[in-house]
């Protein structure tokens, strides 16, 4: 059943303005048991009858079944996963009906939730330093150390009468050196259990950033017409891009790209490709990287010089971002999407996209882009008018961890931990490099199209150690004969499809054989 809320907020608006039910049916042209039935959201709607009902009670058809409204219940359904509520069988349909109905409570809800993980992760954190961090007690030892002197220093100058004075300055000097010393450990002590340092709050401005996208659709028109000005500034076309680019960070920011084996930082991330130093104006850029990769890092640079203030500008006007690190993992979102935007102009690639038939190896090899990148380009196709398919997209590592997700409106994407162990996005690791199609179909009937390759991330060096990663692309069912991967299957409703879920713990299939957890919700 698709969870939504748009039968309680017709209902909740409807009675905002005055208007019965039976006004409103006659209205619209339905009978008044159909709007009850819709009301109580046992009748699923859209289109025109939305439409219509949408323009009677004066509101934007958006204002009834939002992203947001989806993502809240998506929030809701991964907090009843919790094994602490696994006795009280908490349904997805349940979810939505407290999120449509008690919107406020059902955002409280998350937050506290969201609250409570961050204080266990801080407490597993601090838990795990108290057993195992070696500078704990290396200090405490030196604190006892530092306390024994001191006390042994003054019992002899409060027990004894005929000390010399040169004996009693030397006692002295002891009590004031281990003093010194048990303050520089005691503020040692203080700085390792900062807040900085002990809070752990890795999920929470992931999921702000996530809410910040969602709200905007992953589309941006103002940033894309930044990166068209820079596209122009820059004179690229496909094959020369790199070059142009540096030319153009010199000649616009006064910026030198200089090549090189490696950063030569040992500080710096070891997955970074480019290290920028704003003071000197110069960007050290690891030659052994990919074409893509270089090129990305060179587009993504110019749009962090061109666009800071505009960027900064969006994510001020926004109240989803709560936390500094939130804002700074989207700006880092945003500047990604811009060099995207760059080196993928949206209808020179939408006009790619439709003639190649969202053929992904043959838009990498025309754009000169890596499969991810088109992945995560595809994703951004939301101009009026000019819309694409529109894609889900989830990365994952061989452990089944998501490190990077986008859902479709009706299909949340897992947040903490594993999703559905028979998606294409983990089978695709049995064969890397080959692209693993899927028909799927969930509990609830609906189906979707599953594309997933697995990969391995260039590495700059026989040393560094192997990644791999999964990328899955899904969309709704209807539009896999708009792909070229759908060719060749049998895409109609009664043609057999692999029978999934969104997680084991959250799965009604009872005889499914690759079940990992016992389900939340019980018959």
């Amino acid at each position: 059943m698709r969870h939504t809320m748009v039968g309680f907020k017709i209902r909740q608006q409807r009675q905002r303005i005055g208007m019965t039910q039976g006004a409103l049916a006659k209205r619209v042209g339905i009978s008044v048991s159909y709007m009850n039935l819709i009301e109580n959201n046992k009748r699923n709607i859209g289109g025109r009858l939305l439409l219509r009902i949408a323009d009677e009670l004066e509101l934007p058809v958006e204002r009834f079944d939002g992203a947001a409204d989806r993502r809240l219940v998506h929030d809701l359904v991964d907090l009843g996963r919790e094994p602490l509520f696994e006795e009280l069988a908490l349904t997805p349909q349940a979810a939505a009906d407290l999120a449509g109905q008690h919107p406020r409570w059902a955002r409280a809800l998350v937050a506290l939730n969201r609250s409570l993980y961050d204080r266990n992760q801080a407490v597993t954190a601090l838990s795990d330093r108290l057993n195992q961090d070696p500078f704990l007690g290396e200090s405490i030892h030196s604190m006892l150390t530092n306390v024994a002197a001191i006390r042994s220093a003054s019992e002899i100058l409060d027990g004894t009468d005929d000390l010399t004075p040169a004996d009693r300055a030397r006692f002295l000097a002891i009590i004031g050196d281990e003093s010194g010393r048990l303050a520089d450990v005691a503020q040692a002590l203080a700085g390792f259990f900062d807040r900085e340092r002990s809070a752990t709050r890795s999920i929470t401005p992931a999921d702000e950033v996530d809410d910040f996208l969602q709200e905007h659709d992953n589309y941006f028109p103002d940033l894309e017409h930044a990166a068209a000005r820079i596209h122009e500034a820059a004179g690229l076309t496909s094959g020369s891009a790199e070059s142009r680019l540096v030319r153009y960070l010199k000649k616009e920011h006064g910026v030198q790209v200089t090549p090189a084996p490696t950063l030569g930082d040992g500080n710096a991330d070891p997955r970074a490709r480019s290290l920028y130093d704003a003071a000197e104006r110069r960007m050290v850029l690891v030659a052994t990287a990919p074409l893509a990769t270089r090129r990305f890092e060179l587009g993504r640079l110019a749009a962090h010089l061109a666009c800071e203030e505009q960027i900064d500008a969006l994510l001020a006007g926004s109240s989803l971002l709560r936390s500094a690190a939130a804002r700074r993992r989207a700006a880092r979102a945003l500047y990604a999407y811009v060099a995207a935007a760059l080196l993928l102009p949206y209808d020179a690639f939408f006009e790619a996209v439709q003639a190649a038939r969202y053929d992904i190896d043959h838009l990498c090899h025309h754009f000169g882009a890596s499969f991810e990148q088109v992945c995560h380009r595809l994703i951004t196709l939301k101009k009026p008018g000019r819309e694409g398919v529109r894609f889900g997209l989830m990365r994952s590592d061989p452990a089944g961890y998501v490190t990077k997700r986008f859902p479709l409106p009706y299909m949340p994407l897992p947040r903490y931990g594993n999703a559905c162990p028979l998606w294409a996005v983990y089978r695709a690791f049995q064969t890397p490099g080959v692209i693993v199609r899927d028909l799927a179909e969930f509990p609830d009937g609906r189906r979707y199209f599953f594309i997933a390759r697995a990969m391995e991330k260039q590495l700059p060096s026989y040393s560094n150690v192997r990644q791999a990663i999964s990328i899955m692309l899904v969309c709704e069912s209807i539009h896999a004969d708009a792909l070229v991967y759908g060719d060749g299957l049998d895409l109609s409703t009664a043609a057999p499809a692999t029978p999934v879920g969104p997680t084991c713990r959250l799965c009604v299939r009872r005889n499914c054989a690759s079940r990992q957890e016992n389900p939340v919700i019980s018959d």
